[in-house]
């Protein structure tokens, strides 16, 4: 099989009026603001390794991860764009990091200070590998985006004391994560230096999961706990119930596994294991064909922060995780690499457009942990404090105790350029629409691509090509699931897609000159998306969707009811373009109904038909909601 390749983030400049804004707030005021949260909450600090038993502010288990993401982050930025004051920050930081490396190589604020005699002795609970797993990834991007090695130095030393005690040797313990993160950055590891001992660790984490006798009882043994003790009942929270081989649906926690299964995906590309992809595509199958939300958001259950079983997706409670969200993009680019299909990218087309982006503030400076589709004001409000406590906040947050979602958004938005376009010997491939400048190697040739585009919100890309001098190679082009009509021309003539399509790509393969230019023409009409009959949360309902956008209804245009509108059946759309909304959206205008509350009088029940009126209803992108204070918002819209 061809080795498939994104493209590195230094081959491909955004410059686009969607996501060129987005980076660049991401880039001067999220970065920034994290950075001095991460020092005013002592994060950063931690690693001066300070802190003494009975003194406040203890360090958490997690720390070392949330100062890792910020790095990584940082490292994608100046990929892109060079900012001498951020890396004279990050440097500073990568040289605390550094002294708080033990003798051995070991590297862990918490089991550094607090609990100094009990390292790797609750891999189920504790976050020492996953820990380990963000700062290898810090220091990758780091060191892809910099040239400097200082951290990946650091990282490097960890990882081979990691490999010198996790492993199938004498004398080795066999355990595992109880958070996955470490296997695909030790794939990442293995890339950046060609150091064969971390793809084998990779591979060994992945390999030796759930099998029996079972790691996580004979570590609870030693710890002096009954394993039958556990908190989550069985070992399936954390994906380790059963080996990977042997799974076939999503369990557990939904960020978790998005992570082992990235990390699977990365083994089976570096270790050409075949036997990895069938429960790869069983698992993919699962979660988005029975478990996922229209707006690409994956975990039902604030109760573990995770999967619960197919088709039960509740709207008010919808956990989702921004975290889990970009996990699923995490997920989806891999796959496309082993596999080259449509529905891999049209997956993370659906998460980057709405599940992810929602996770953060249009001004880049608070954020949703959960994401939900339904939230009524009028019942927050009514709500005492303890009931409040059963729902997140309707209302993004500055930061958060557990402060995985904000960094974790500002990596996903710093590295976009890398989901967007790949490259193989004979083909370059373009998943995303999105205007840029991206410079391949295929084979021994450079191409140039440039999109010009106004999508989402326009209907026209267009791919000017420009290999260094006229040659055959393929170009191939991700005709997305939800457009029911594509058209597509080259340097101006129609080109029929019918013997062009394969697996959701239009491949057009031909000599191609200095250039020539490629349109592909997306209508996208508003569409009524309905839900599976089993999704009992969204009987009778649809959702509205126009191209990769899914849309609500918010407080402001539609009043704080919203479950009493209705969406007549034949009811027209029109989509209009609004430069001063929320930053610039196209908004969803049609005609419904509300039902009258008068007709109750004063009584909870009433045989009575409701009356009705006529509204004007107007819905925003699900992305924008919450940008304009406290507001109900509605994405699944009662029919008829």
């Amino acid at each position: 099989m061809p080795t498939r390749r994104p493209l590195p983030l230094d081959r491909v400049r955004i410059h686009d009026r969607f996501w060129a804004p987005r980076q660049a707030t991401n880039r001067e005021v999220t970065l920034p603001l994290q950075y001095r949260i991460l020092k005013e909450t002592g994060r950063i600090d931690a690693f001066r390794l300070a802190w003494r038993p009975g003194e406040p502010d203890r360090p958490h288990q997690f720390w070392d991860s949330d100062v890792a993401k910020w790095i990584e982050a940082a490292g994608y930025s100046l990929a892109t764009h060079p900012d001498p004051d951020l890396m004279a920050r990050v440097d500073e930081v990568v040289e605390l990091i550094a002294a708080a490396q033990q003798p051995d190589g070991y590297l862990n604020i918490y089991y550094t200070v607090v609990e100094p005699s009990k390292r790797w002795t609750n891999l189920r609970d504790m976050h020492e590998l996953y820990c380990a797993g963000h700062l290898i990834e810090a220091a990758v991007a780091y060191y892809e985006g910099t040239g400097k090695r200082r951290l990946l130095d650091v990282m490097c030393r960890y990882a081979d004391h990691i490999a010198s005690v996790f492993g199938p040797g004498e004398g080795q313990r066999r355990g595992y994560p109880g958070h996955e993160e470490i296997e695909l950055a030790l794939v990442k590891l293995y890339r950046a230096t060609g150091v064969e001992r971390y793809l084998r660790l990779a591979e060994f984490f992945v390999n030796e999961r759930g099998r029996q006798p079972h790691y996580y009882d004979a570590e609870a043994r030693a710890r002096g706990e009954d394993p039958g003790a556990y908190r989550f009942r069985d070992y399936a929270y954390n994906q380790a119930h059963l080996p990977i081989r042997q799974q076939t649906t999503a369990e557990g926690h939904a960020v978790r596994a998005m992570y082992l299964y990235s990390g699977v995906a990365d083994v089976a590309a570096e270790c050409g294991d075949d036997s990895l992809m069938a429960p790869l595509e069983r698992l993919w199958e699962n979660v988005t064909g029975r478990r996922m939300y229209v707006t690409g958001g994956i975990g039902s259950s604030a109760h573990g922060e995770r999967f619960t079983y197919d088709y039960d997706l509740p709207n008010a409670t919808a956990y989702t995780e921004t975290c889990a969200a970009i996990g699923l993009a995490f997920w989806a680019q891999r796959m496309l690499l082993l596999d080259p299909a449509g529905t891999y990218g049209d997956v993370l087309e659906r998460a980057l457009y709405n599940g992810i982006l929602s996770g953060v503030s249009l001004d880049g400076r608070s954020f949703f942990y959960s994401n939900p589709l339904d939230v009524d004001r009028l019942a927050w409000e009514a709500a005492s404090e303890a009931q409040r406590h059963e729902f997140d906040s309707p209302e993004r947050q500055g930061w958060f105790r557990c402060a995985c979602c904000p960094p974790n958004v500002a990596r996903l938005l710093a590295s976009l350029g890398a989901y967007v376009y790949g490259e193989d010997e004979e083909t370059a491939y373009v998943h995303l629409f999105v205007g840029s400048t991206a410079y391949l190697h295929l084979g021994g040739r450079e191409v140039a691509l440039r999109q010009e585009t106004d999508y989402p919100w326009g209907e026209r890309v267009r791919i000017r090509v420009q290999p260094e001098f006229s040659d055959r190679f393929t170009l191939a082009l991700r005709l997305p699931g939800w457009c029911l009509a594509p058209h597509l021309e080259v340097n101006g003539a129609p080109v029929a897609l019918d013997g062009l399509v394969d697996r959701g790509y239009a491949r057009l393969r031909r000599v191609w000159e200095p250039g020539d230019i490629v349109d592909l023409i997306l209508p996208m009409p508003v569409e009524r998306v309905r839900a599976h009959p089993r999704v009992t949360a969204d009987a009778g309902r649809v959702a509205l969707q126009r191209g990769p956008v899914v849309y609500c209804l918010e407080e402001p245009e539609n009043g704080a009811n919203l479950h009493a509108l209705s969406l007549p059946e034949d009811a027209p759309f029109e989509a209009a373009y609004e430069p001063d909304l929320l930053g610039a959206v196209v908004t969803v205008r049609t005609e419904g109904e509300r039902s009258m509350a008068g007709a109750w009088g004063g009584s909870l029940y009433s045989a009575e038909r409701p009356a009705v009126e006529p509204v004007a209803l107007k819905a925003i992108p699900y992305y924008a909601w919450a940008n304009r204070g406290l507001g109900s918002m509605l994405v699944w819209i009662r029919e008829g």
